[in-house]
Formats: structure tokens, sequence, C-alpha cells
């Protein structure tokens, strides 16, 4: 199993979705890779010789942000937002959606579980 970036990739998988597999790496970002290194996309992982994994490897460190550093900068921006207490750094703190989605019905993914309010029961008067 080849390792890049301090991630084991699949190795039955064409190295062009093996890479993908990599934190910060999508579709874009894979073929660019290819095509700079030039390793043929169609190639299995398991395919690939030692040269050929040590470019691929060279070319995402001196390049791109992934996985445990990309994760660490996307933290840091969060707590940025949440130190000059800006309005997505008050919805991140409060685990609201931070793009302007609608809260009244939905967003149960930021909202977490729904919590069941106890409602007015008949009043007799």
């Amino acid at each position: 199993m080849p390792r890049i970036a301090g991630v084991d990739i699949p190795d039955k998988k064409k190295i062009r979705y093996s890479l993908r597999y990599i934190h910060g790496i999508g579709p874009k970002y894979s073929d660019q890779i290819l095509s700079e290194t030039g390793v043929d996309p169609e190639k299995r992982a398991q395919d690939l010789n030692d040269e050929e994994v040590s470019q691929i490897a060279t070319y995402i460190d001196n390049t791109f942000y992934v996985e445990g550093t990309l994760r660490r900068q996307v933290q840091q921006n969060i707590q940025r937002l949440r130190d000059i207490r800006c309005y997505r750094g008050e919805r991140h703190r409060r685990g609201l959606p931070v793009r302007g989605q609608r809260t009244k019905c939905n967003a149960r993914t930021r909202k977490g579980k729904a919590k069941t309010v106890a409602g007015k029961k008949g009043v007799k008067g």
C-alpha cells in the first residue's frame, strides 16, 4: 500500500482516485498533481514504482497544505473569527449555521438532536 503525505492510499484503485483519500486533495488537484509529475492517471496505485511515488509525494509537500497542516489551519481560522467576535465567529461559538442558512426548520446537523420543549396544556379557566 503506497504511503503519500502520511496517508495510506488504496492499492486497487486508479491513482487519480486514490489521491483523493488525502485530506485537502480533490478531483481537480488530483489531476493537476498527476499531469505535473507526468504519472499516468489510469495506472493503479499498486503499480506505481518508488520513483513515481516519491515524485508525487514531493510535489504534494511543496505545493499543497494537506492532512494535519490543513486541519490546523482551518481550526486557526475559525478560532480567529471567534476571538475577534465577528458574526461568523459568534455562529461558530453557538453551533449554528454560519453561511446564512435558515434555522426555523432544518439545520439539524449544526443544532444537534431536537430538544423537545414542553408546550402549554389546555388551560382551564
